[in-house]
């Protein structure tokens, strides 16, 4: 087996080989841009990781990893036109950097682009990760929705946001694992337990997203620190204050969630300061801890040698330490 950053490496050489610049200029530099600007990788390592780790060579997950990477890459596009964020990974949003409409028109091609991408496959594999990407696309499109609806809600239940997170971030953690296995030809039971992992791993890694976003590192996190407070997110943070905090403090939180963004100067250290004094902080961080646990359990029944198993323990020991 190689190590994440070996599949890393190889991802990047194969990105770097496909993705083009050509004409209409305009369409396709802001596609190579957005690819370019880093980030973790982590759901196309998984993809080249999940189809080695069932004994397949990894290079025929090429074309796939670069479809979810692709499709990701899309929705943050998107993503970033709707928050209205300014950076992305350290540098600037696509809207920032050319305007709204060519940040659309890219990102529609971004998302064209990753369906051809399966047609490389031979029919029965590429129906399968056909129909599994499809699914986990409208997912990742209701969760978006469901985030935007959350904004002006004021009855969103911690059930609600996981369900969220699940459907915006979660699952395309889990389909990336399942198309290695799909790639691979391995048994359903495999296919379905490897999922499972994704998609607990991936609620793992949103919420700690979302404690990063306003407790985070504002030198490695490359996003603006306190964005989700700023935009009246209702996280796990805000979720869980809310429900611990007293009457004061409680209403004093929806008070600094009803403030606009051209009116919140000194609201992100007011509504962080609330998260720490609640607890709802540290219960973040034993949720992210919670859901690890769980998709550690789904591993430990996969019907996998310990040493296939490793690199995917490792992988999420080290979700759980990132500070980006």
């Amino acid at each position: 087996m190689r190590s994440i950053s070996e599949y890393r490496e190889e991802f990047l050489e194969y990105l770097d080989t496909k993705i083009e610049v050509k004409e209409p200029r305009n369409l396709y530099e802001p596609m190579r841009y957005i690819l370019q600007l880093g980030g973790k990788r982590l759901r196309p390592v998984l993809v080249l990781m999940a189809t080695e780790i069932f004994d397949a060579d990894y290079r025929k997950a090429l074309d796939a990893a670069l479809a979810i990477e692709i499709f990701h890459n899309f929705s943050l596009v998107h993503d970033d036109i709707m928050d209205d964020a300014p950076i992305r990974r350290g540098k600037k949003t696509v809207h920032e950097k050319w305007d709204i409409n060519t940040g659309i028109l890219s990102g529609d091609a971004m998302l064209i682009n990753a369906y051809q991408l399966f047609e490389n496959y031979e029919d029965k594999v590429f129906k399968e990760l056909a129909q599994l990407f499809t699914r986990t696309a409208m997912e990742v499109c209701e969760g978006q929705q469901y985030d935007m609806d959350f904004e002006a809600r004021e009855d969103v239940r911690i059930e609600d946001y996981l369900k969220m997170i699940e459907y915006k971030t979660a699952v395309l953690v889990a389909a990336s694992l399942q198309m290695g296995a799909i790639i691979a030809r391995t048994s359903r039971e495999c296919k379905d337990a490897i999922y499972q992992y994704g998609r607990l791993l991936g609620i793992a890694f949103q919420l700690q997203d979302d404690y990063l976003d306003a407790f985070g590192d504002p030198e490695t996190f490359g996003k603006q620190l306190g964005g989700d407070i700023i935009e009246n997110k209702k996280t796990f943070l805000y979720l869980k204050a809310i429900e611990l905090s007293g009457k004061r403090e409680a209403r004093q939180l929806e008070h600094l969630y009803s403030i606009n963004p051209a009116e919140s100067l000194g609201k992100v250290e007011a509504v962080k300061s609330i998260f720490e004094k609640s607890g709802a902080a540290k219960l973040t961080r034993t949720e992210i801890e919670k859901y690890t646990q769980k998709a550690f359990d789904v591993l430990d029944k996969i019907d996998l040698k310990e040493d296939k198993k490793a690199p995917l323990r490792k992988f999420g020991e080290s979700l759980m330490e990132r500070q980006v």
